[in-house]
């Protein structure tokens, strides 16, 4: 019988090793809070951070980075106030900022397969720089590669035993695309649910994606 459920925090986290690449969804909201103070507390170091923003100073991204165990950080923002912001200007990270939407896909392409894609966004700007681009169709466009990770830490509102996943309204957000993209795709789920009780055309993450899942209830 499949359950990919397990019993606490330490099963869930397992195996996590040094140098992982760590996949943290959430956009304002559909964070996985709860994972990622269990990852603070891990042995694991020397990790890359794959996240839609560098935070500020308190919340779940900026707990990780402070806590000194990752060395890059890839994502489309970052304050110059925050964490990530002060550790940049310290040498004390590693960051490469990457288009909002161009991470995302880089994501998606990672989860499908896709061996690379050519993007007009940041092809005329300095993210440019020293890599190749093509005109197409008239528009200059810059070569993105997929961006997978070993880790993903993401956040559902249900769960099935399966792994079958729903994700509350705009929490939805990196949340499908960073459990496509990463070799190992750990849950925290809001509420368990039976097997048949999520419709199919509400499952917004298959379980196929899924390995592991937490119950951390609402």
């Amino acid at each position: 019988m499949i359950d990919k459920f397990v019993p606490d925090m330490a099963a869930a986290l397992s195996g996590i090793q040094d140098g992982a690449v760590v996949l943290v969804p959430g956009f304002g909201n559909g964070m996985a809070d709860t994972l990622l103070q269990g990852l603070v507390a891990q042995d694991a170091r020397d990790m890359t951070l794959v996240a839609n923003s560098g935070g500020r100073d308190g919340g779940g991204v900026a707990d990780l980075l402070a806590s000194g165990k990752f060395r890059k950080l890839i994502c489309s923002f970052v304050r110059g106030d925050s964490v990530a912001g002060r550790l940049f200007a310290a040498g004390k990270l590693e960051l490469e900022i990457v288009p909002q939407g161009t991470l995302a896909e880089r994501l998606r392409a990672a989860g499908a397969g896709i061996q690379a894609f050519y993007t007009p966004t940041g092809a005329d700007t300095l993210l440019a720089e020293g890599r190749e681009t093509r005109v197409i169709n008239g528009r200059n466009c810059l070569l993105e590669y997929p961006l997978a990770g070993d880790v993903a830490l993401v956040d559902a509102w249900q769960a099935d035993r399966w792994g079958n996943l729903t994700h509350r309204e705009s929490a939805r957000n990196f949340n499908p695309v960073m459990a496509m993209a990463a070799k190992l795709t750990i849950v925290q789920a809001r509420h368990k649910v039976g097997l048949g009780d999520i419709p199919p055309e509400h499952v917004h993450t298959p379980g196929v994606f899924v390995h592991r899942v937490l119950h951390v209830p609402a």
